[in-house]
């Protein structure tokens, strides 16, 4: 038997076997009608915390770095296109992907763990053949095999590639912060680059180059890194003219609308002391004395605010406002108002 327990083991036993028989109604009780739908606060999203407008900009900004430090050394401007900054989780974007990939995983200190760049092969290939005098079109012709590793020259060619992708993405992050991009290891099956838990968050940011045929880079930040910037990320967003005058519109509106929020005022004349003993020995027609201050309070929502006078004007009963006071009720100014 539980200790403590409101029911004894006899009426516990009667009370299962009644519900088993069916002679006692399980099907009362509110809310009847309620579903229930399982909630992980473990795994709760909160992406609304972090402004992808600012990590669109900064690969804006890496793009075109990127781009040209491709032409310095491939000596051809791939098309690359910038697909809008993506928040999923970690375990779907694993699912996206089919081995054998180009992943690397990389450190951007100071930001928290460690990224993703995953390169797919038809760019290596398409630069492959640039890097050599080709035009690009030495890609890939069929399926690879999950297990075919990249051979040295095109080790080569990748080491290449990130080089001038931590220069770009270095220069980018600048106005923000500064970053020092390391290579930690390198992959050809995404499975064994674990920067997160399948149940995590994690910041997409994927460039899909036109020039090779679903080629495509990937830069995967953790939700994680990003989380303790995100005041920072905020902050840089630059906003047009539009923007601007939208704001300016709202704060007006929202100035007016607190301006009609109704107040409680009190005036409080006197206040005075006691102890419990006496407060239970008063009787009707009992007579307190206390000592009058000279000014009235007036509280707001029972918050001190001003010190008053009060009397009578035009046979009604009215204050004159002698000074504020402070949150302690400590005057923090004096004059008639």
């Amino acid at each position: 038997m539980v200790a403590n327990s409101l029911l004894s083991e006899e009426e516990l036993t009667a009370l299962k076997e009644g519900v088993s028989s069916g002679s006692i109604a399980v099907d009362t009780g509110y809310n009847q009608k309620v579903h229930i739908r399982k909630h992980d606060l473990a795994s709760e999203d909160s992406s609304l915390g972090i402004n992808t407008s600012a990590l669109e900009m900064i690969n804006e900004r890496f793009l075109r770095l990127f781009r040209m430090g491709l032409v310095e050394v491939l000596r051809s401007t791939p098309k690359i296109v910038p697909l809008k900054a993506e928040i999923m989780r970690f375990g779907d974007y694993l699912r996206m992907l089919k081995a054998p990939l180009s992943v690397n995983m990389i450190r951007l200190d100071p930001l928290r763990g460690n990224s993703l760049v995953v390169i797919e092969p038809s760019m290596v290939f398409h630069s492959l053949d640039v890097f050599f005098g080709g035009f690009g079109t030495g890609g890939n012709k069929g399926p690879l095999a999950p297990t075919r590793m990249f051979t040295p020259t095109e080790t080569r060619v990748i080491g290449i590639i990130l080089d001038q992708f931590s220069k770009a993405l270095s220069e980018a992050w600048a106005p923000l912060m500064k970053i020092d991009f390391k290579v930690i290891s390198a992959e050809v099956n995404p499975q064994f680059a674990q920067i997160a838990d399948e149940s995590d968050l994690v910041m997409l940011c994927r460039f899909e180059v036109d020039s090779a045929e679903g080629a495509f880079i990937d830069l995967v930040y953790p939700y994680a890194a990003l989380k303790p910037i995100r005041d920072i990320l905020r902050s840089r967003v630059q906003t047009g003219d539009v923007n601007e005058t939208s704001e300016r519109t709202w704060r007006v509106e929202l100035r007016e609308s607190v301006m009609e929020s109704e107040l409680n005022m009190s005036v409080v004349l006197g206040q005075m002391q006691t102890n419990l003993y006496t407060l239970e020995s008063l009787r009707v027609d009992d007579v307190l004395y206390f000592k009058k201050p000279d000014l009235a309070r007036v509280t707001i929502q029972n918050i001190p605010a001003f010190d008053v006078d009060v009397g009578i004007v035009d046979s009604q009963l009215a204050i004159q406002l002698r000074n504020a006071v402070d949150l302690t009720g400590k005057p923090i100014s004096t004059g008639d108002s």
